[in-house]
């Protein structure tokens, strides 16, 4: 199964993507997206404010290149940065998603 990767051409420039098989993949960082329930999504106690409508930006456009793509046909997955550790859990987990149809992974 073919991918591209950082496909800019897709709403949100997924990490991977096969755009004649209609999917996308986003690797997101724990901390950078926010990943709930993460001990890696920490706040900075500095410019806190900042920081929290940052990573409300980052979950808004997230949502809305997640939405776009679905809206167009694609099976959309995210990955999480924790969950890349155990590499064969990822990949069965995707080859059994990518081949159902299956949907995004939270």
């Amino acid at each position: 199964m073919g991918y591209r990767k950082n496909v800019r051409a897709l709403r949100g420039s997924p990490d991977f993507a096969n755009r004649s098989r209609y999917w996308a993949v986003f690797v997101h960082g724990c901390f950078w997206h926010q990943h709930p329930g993460c001990p890696r999504a920490t706040i900075p106690t500095r410019n806190r404010a900042f920081w929290e409508a940052k990573f409300a930006a980052n979950r808004d456009r997230d949502a809305r290149a997640t939405s776009a793509l679905r809206r167009k046909g694609f099976r959309v997955v995210t990955v999480w940065e924790c969950q890349v550790a155990d590499a064969p859990a990822v990949k069965s987990r995707l080859s059994k998603l990518l081949k159902s149809g299956g949907v995004d992974v939270r």
